[in-house]
């Protein structure tokens, strides 16, 4: 069964230039080599520092990103804020620059009843003239989307899916059995050491970070599990904890996306810049990181 959203979703990071515009070279260079590993972006997520970029370097990234995408290529644009209305607008106008799926964030300022939760993704997929998934991130948001209210939002018709981050063995596997049979809606795995294991339980697809600076390991990875190679599954699996362990091991959120993008200046992608408050790297952690990668 072929869902309408699937695959490998990576949450791309956000190219910067020194004035903190968004670079539009380095977006269309990292499009363009998602599309040669059969690469899903997506734009403005947590990984893109989402929630520090403004509606006008928004709409200049989505409209790059749909200029060069493939042919196959979906192109994901986050939602993430506190106004409502504004996100409404925002979602909207993403949709008519060209994105195919809007995933949305929980404001994050008030912990949010679950009747609140509904209420918000009700209102987003109502007025937002396109796909809507919901995106769970605990880690950012403070707050859990619990699974009954993922189960009443699921039936709503503009809503195609759950994108999950949280570290949480038993609700994986209880979403991915639930939704699996589903024609209508996606489980996406936004849990990268799992991305192996929820395919081979059965998730539609996986948004790894990872991505970012090893695509090509995923795309071998995702090919593996659709071959049901689950051996070769593992092995990129194992690859690909290996590289994420040299950004992400002992650092914040935030300090693992400024590591990212020295990995992927080194590789010529982009620039090491960041959007405030997120700050580059000193040069000795700069050093300790592409000593590890390079090696």
């Amino acid at each position: 069964m072929q869902k309408r959203f699937s695959g490998v979703v990576v949450p791309m990071i956000t190219p910067l230039n020194k004035d903190f515009t968004v670079d539009i070279e380095a977006i269309e260079r990292i499009i363009r080599l998602f599309n040669k590993n059969e690469i899903h972006p997506l734009v403005l997520g947590t990984t893109g520092e989402s929630s520090s970029i403004s509606e006008v370097e928004s709409y200049k990234l989505v409209e790059a990103a749909v200029r060069v995408k493939g042919k196959n290529q979906c192109i994901y644009a986050g939602l993430v804020g506190n106004q409502v209305q504004q996100l409404i607008e925002r979602g909207n106008k993403y949709i008519q620059i060209g994105a195919d799926c809007i995933v949305a964030t929980l404001p994050s300022y008030y912990i949010l009843t679950p009747s609140q939760m509904i209420t918000f993704y009700t209102r987003l997929a109502d007025e937002i003239a396109g796909p809507v998934m919901m995106y769970n991130i605990k880690a950012t948001t403070q707050m859990t989307i619990p699974l009954d209210v993922v189960e009443h939002l699921s039936n709503h018709p503009s809503i195609y899916g759950l994108k999950d981050s949280e570290r949480d063995e038993d609700r994986l596997k209880n979403c991915i059995e639930t939704y699996k049979n589903r024609e209508d809606f996606s489980y996406f795995c936004g849990w990268g050491a799992q991305s192996a294991g929820s395919l081979e339980l059965g998730a539609d697809g996986i948004v790894p970070s990872t991505g970012n600076i090893v695509p090509e390991m995923y795309g071998k990875l995702y090919s593996a599990a659709s071959n049901k190679d689950w051996n070769e599954c593992m092995k990129w699996q194992y690859e690909t904890n290996k590289v994420a362990v040299m950004y992400q091991k002992d650092r914040t959120l935030g300090e693992s996306l400024a590591a990212l993008k020295v990995m992927m200046h080194s590789k010529e992608i982009c620039n090491t810049i960041m959007m405030p408050p997120l700050t580059e790297l000193c040069a000795d952690d700069v050093k300790l990181i592409l000593n590890s990668f390079q090696s």
